[in-house]
């Protein structure tokens, strides 16, 4: 295969990767957020301690968490076709990535809330402030730059995850490496598949990084 010929399937590729792990980030965030606050406030000493449903929503977590994605990509596939209509390409991709990484980055925002300190916490009850004034006043601020951390580890998992899903036709870098780079013994555009790869996990990371330290500095 010809650079000229590369190039093209490279770009479009690439573009499905983004794309993929874009929308799978933004639902990411949209549940493991909540869930890894709820699993704060509802902990011993919370600000609404429940242990029933702090129990609950940790076996939700670690269910999610212990199961290898592969498998998970098979198990959801009901589910997947059910809100997609489909189970292969990039859209029906979306769903497992989400799924997958959803309990992970709740036990990061879980982790990064748990670091603020509890001096603080108690000290805007103390001046009057409520529970949901707290949590978005005090504790989120205050938890941002391990939040950024946080996510930025989380959208790196979901670029390994994304070309993971090539393995049953979910679109992207992974599917170019194996239809192309294994399948059809095309050696030059795995080794170009695996570059890119390298070279977007490294730009995520430096861009979390740097963000994440400012967000501390200040």
């Amino acid at each position: 295969m010809t650079w000229d010929e590369m190039v093209p399937l490279l770009w479009e590729a690439t573009g499905r990767t983004v794309l993929m792990v874009a929308w799978s980030t933004l639902f990411t965030v949209l549940l493991g957020l909540p869930l890894g606050i709820a699993l704060v406030v509802t902990d011993r000493g919370g600000l609404l301690p429940s242990w029933t449903l702090n129990r609950v929503l940790g076996l939700i977590v670690n269910i999610g968490r212990s199961l290898p994605f592969i498998i998970l990509m098979i198990a959801v596939m009901p589910l997947t076709r059910m809100i997609v209509g489909t189970t292969i390409g990039t859209a029906a991709t979306v769903v497992p990535l989400t799924l997958g990484a959803a309990p992970f980055f709740a036990r990061l925002v879980e982790t990064a809330l748990r670091e603020v300190g509890q001096d603080r916490v108690q000290a805007a009850r103390a001046m009057g402030a409520g529970r949901t004034t707290v949590v978005g006043k005090v504790l989120l601020p205050e938890a941002m730059p391990g939040l950024v951390a946080g996510l930025t580890v989380t959208v790196v998992a979901l670029i390994a995850y994304s070309a993971m899903a090539g393995a049953i036709g979910g679109g992207g870098l992974g599917d170019l490496a194996i239809r192309y780079g294994y399948q059809r013994y095309e050696t030059e555009l795995m080794v170009f598949t695996i570059v890119v790869l390298f070279a977007v996990v490294q730009l995520v990371q430096v861009l979390g990084d740097t963000v994440a330290r400012r967000l501390a500095r200040h």
